[in-house]
């Protein structure tokens, strides 16, 4: 029997193609139920940036504890960023989640992804039901990003932006121009390995959601699927800029109604040629729409 491949694992997958993420810090469980009902596609619990050394311990258990008292539908949209390989905690953190996987959390964050071997740790940790969502955000990660996409069990790429900036002393300009080339080489990364578009990183802006919404307007016309935030401010943004307009849902149905009744030949709509790249961009419009519930 073959193995399965990352676009059949990603098609099952209820999360595979969700367009927003919402981080909440992991030491503060009040606020889990709060961020799992903004709207999000799923929720980041984070025991890596939004905790201090000195809780990295306690989290854990606390995190176990408000997990229980959740039902089964919001515990599917919860994952876990835990510690980076090479912190102090990271080994720790591994070794809690075959419980975690038994408690109905069944996706993990990875920060500071650059080795496939710790992708291949993580997997064996959570077994077979486990979805790992490597953060490239660094020199070496860009680097293996491919390698990294690959590994057994990477259900989507997120890309650490603010992460990726300190790690090579870049200053970036409002619009972030410097990133094009990175934001770039992560998409492709995962279109060769065969995965669902990747994560754009979080916007910084809290207050002024024109701003979010541009930068993910940005997002998806590079070729990212979805954005990251930290904000349930943000989500609202994030979604208007990956939804669809209701016309252009229209024309993508009414695409792929014809393609099918033409038997994937070409044909016109409306005055202008359709083809199988069209079809296709049609089909991702759809799936998007999908995704967001539409």
């Amino acid at each position: 029997m073959s193995a399965v491949t990352p676009i059949q694992r990603a098609a099952g997958h209820p999360l595979a193609a969700i367009a927003s993420l919402l981080f909440v810090p992991g030491n503060r469980p009040e606020r889990f139920a709060k961020a799992l009902g903004a709207g999000a596609g799923a929720v980041i619990v984070d025991w890596e940036d939004a905790v201090a050394p000195d809780d990295k311990v306690l989290v854990r258990g606390h995190f176990v504890q408000a997990v229980e008292a959740l039902p089964p539908a919001d515990r599917a949209r919860l994952m876990v960023r835990i510690n980076a390989p090479g912190t102090p905690w990271h080994d720790d953190d591994v070794a809690v989640l075959p419980d975690l996987v038994k408690l109905g959390i069944t996706s993990v964050v990875l920060p500071k992804a650059e080795d496939p071997a710790d992708i291949d740790r993580v997997a064996k940790a959570m077994g077979p039901a486990g979805a790992i969502w490597p953060i490239i955000e660094s020199a070496a990660g860009l680097d293996n990003a491919k390698a990294v996409a690959e590994s057994p069990q990477v259900l989507r790429l997120l890309f650490g932006d603010l992460d990726f900036q300190a790690d090579l002393g870049l200053s970036c300009g409002p619009d972030g121009p410097e990133l094009y080339a990175p934001r770039m080489a992560v998409v492709l990364a995962a279109r060769l390995a065969g995965l669902p578009a990747p994560f754009d990183g979080v916007s910084s802006e809290t207050k002024d959601m024109a701003v979010v919404q541009a930068q993910a307007e940005r997002a998806l016309r590079g070729g990212f699927g979805g954005k990251l935030c930290i904000h349930p401010a943000q989500v609202a943004a994030v979604h208007t800029a990956f939804a669809p307009t209701p016309e252009k849902l229209a024309w993508a149905h009414a695409v792929l109604d014809g393609f099918a009744k033409h038997k994937g030949g070409v044909f016109n709509l409306n005055g202008k040629m359709v083809d199988a790249p069209v079809a296709k961009l049609a089909e991702q419009i759809v799936q998007r729409a999908r995704g967001l519930g539409l």
